[in-house]
């Protein structure tokens, strides 16, 4: 109370007495440091209005998509988020340092071998495991590492039956509880790859013990077929599916070559079966309504009446126009396998998503039509497009397709170069989940206040 009592005494004694004369209350001071405040004042709300109001969105024009690479050709990313090189160190469990990894790998009898599992669907599983290895971005030191990559084959090791669905549930299970750095950050800085249409649901305890962990996929939204999706847009990443290896090379296909437009003998094509899918089976019957404009043709993938590679590709090179329908779920690898016979998609998919679309405007190289409206009026329209039209489409396409590739680092653009740009966004400089404490000496530990370095597997999963 006294020292409030003295304040009140000088301010009294300052503002005014009858034995002193009263101070002016606004000197020239107040008066500059007043207008220096509104001048202030004006300008933070102009940026402020200036940040708020909405900026262009940039298309993937010729110039637009030759920015994205600088003059020797290599993949140049924007500096949104994603810093202004590529800095980022990713851990890679080995197969054999966690019990039960291996078996997610070579399935419980350890009898699949990873170039069993390089083709199909699955395949980027593979490549994404064997290029990380190789990558100068690998760090073999936990304690350094900004990500941790755990490799795993499961849906060709589910497919050719070394380990059933409850066993990779399992297993799964039993491989994080290995993992004290998985529990360190509650799998925020952990990397999944999950590569057919089922996505993480291979792993049916993937919603309790994935939900903040990176997951890699082609496959987007599937809540038209389960409760709950798997991708999340704010943590995961979709990467392009696996195209045929032959027809991936930067310097032309070692299977066919792309026809003038000039030389196609159908508008469109779809290449596919129908499973039964209602938009694959509209698609079927356009084509015996129509088949001088859409080419349909019955797939056969087993007996002696199966179509080879060779024979597929040149059926999908023979049209203006490559229609990609949904199957079981959103995504089909015609939309990439269409850039390399440089024909136009046409996604007939409404909950696609689509990858590196921070950088790549899909309007400029591909078409999106309702599958709700597939009839005539798709034919009549993909009809009343010039052909320059689709040449300069074709030409843009050309541009972006090698981020469609799983190619070495060592080449200048790639789809590992493209999924290395997305992981660093992802890099947090803090990490943390509801089974980590920390210390006022930045000590990381756990409920018992044991020191990180000293946690014993299996450790608790968040």
């Amino acid at each position: 109370m006294g020292s409030l009592n003295r304040s009140r005494t000088l301010f009294s004694t300052a503002g005014g007495g009858s034995h002193h004369h009263p101070l002016p209350l606004f000197t020239r001071a107040h008066q500059i440091g007043a207008l220096a405040l509104v001048v202030a004042t004006f300008l933070l709300t102009r940026a402020v209005d200036h940040l708020s109001c909405p900026l262009p969105s940039p298309s993937l024009s010729a110039a637009s998509a030759a920015a994205l690479f600088d003059r020797a050709g290599a993949l140049s990313w924007p500096d949104r988020g994603y810093g202004s090189h590529l800095d980022l160190k990713i851990y890679v469990y080995e197969e054999r340092e966690v019990d039960g990894l291996r078996e997610l790998m070579r399935g419980r009898n350890d009898n699949i071998s990873p170039h069993a599992c390089l083709k199909g669907q699955w395949g980027t599983q593979v490549k994404i495991h064997q290029l990380l290895v190789k990558s100068r971005f690998r760090t073999l030191k936990k304690e350094e590492a900004d990500l941790f990559f755990v490799p795993a084959y499961v849906k060709c090791v589910r497919i050719m039956g070394g380990l059933n669905d409850k066993e990779i549930n399992q297993t799964y299970v039993k491989v994080l509880s290995q993992m004290p750095y998985f529990r360190y950050s509650g799998g925020r800085d952990h990397i999944f790859v999950f590569p057919s249409g089922a996505g993480a649901h291979l792993f049916r305890s993937w919603e309790k013990f994935l939900n903040r962990s990176i997951i890699l996929t082609p496959e987007g939204d599937r809540t038209d077929k389960r409760d709950t999706s798997a991708f999340n847009t704010w943590k995961d990443i979709i990467i392009p599916g696996n195209v045929d290896d032959g027809m991936t090379t930067f310097h032309g296909s070692t299977i066919v070559q792309p026809l003038p437009l000039s030389k196609r003998k159908y508008l469109a094509n779809f290449l596919g079966r129908a499973q039964g899918k209602v938009g694959r089976l509209q698609l079927v019957e356009l084509a015996n309504q129509y088949p001088d404009k859409l080419e349909s043709p019955a797939l056969k993938f087993t007996g002696p009446d199966k179509l080879g590679r060779t024979e597929y590709f040149n059926h999908l090179r023979n049209a203006k126009f490559c229609l990609a329908p949904r199957g079981e779920s959103s995504w089909t690898l015609r939309f990439y396998e269409a850039y390399f016979v440089e024909c136009v998609p046409v996604i007939l998919s409404d909950q696609v998503e689509l990858p590196f679309q921070n950088v790549i405007d899909y309007t400029q190289i591909s078409i999106k039509w309702p599958s709700t409206r597939i009839g005539t009026q798709l034919l009549e329209y993909l009809e009343s497009i010039p052909n320059e039209v689709i040449e300069g489409m074709l030409a843009r396409g050309r541009q972006v397709r090698c981020l469609w590739v799983y190619a070495p680092e060592t080449e200048p653009c790639s789809a590992m170069v493209g999924i290395m740009w997305e992981l660093q966004r992802k890099v947090r400089q803090f990490h943390q989940s509801a089974e980590t404490f920390w210390l006022h000496n930045g000590t990381i530990v756990n409920r018992d206040l044991a020191e990180f370095q000293k946690w014993r597997t299996p450790v608790p999963l968040p």
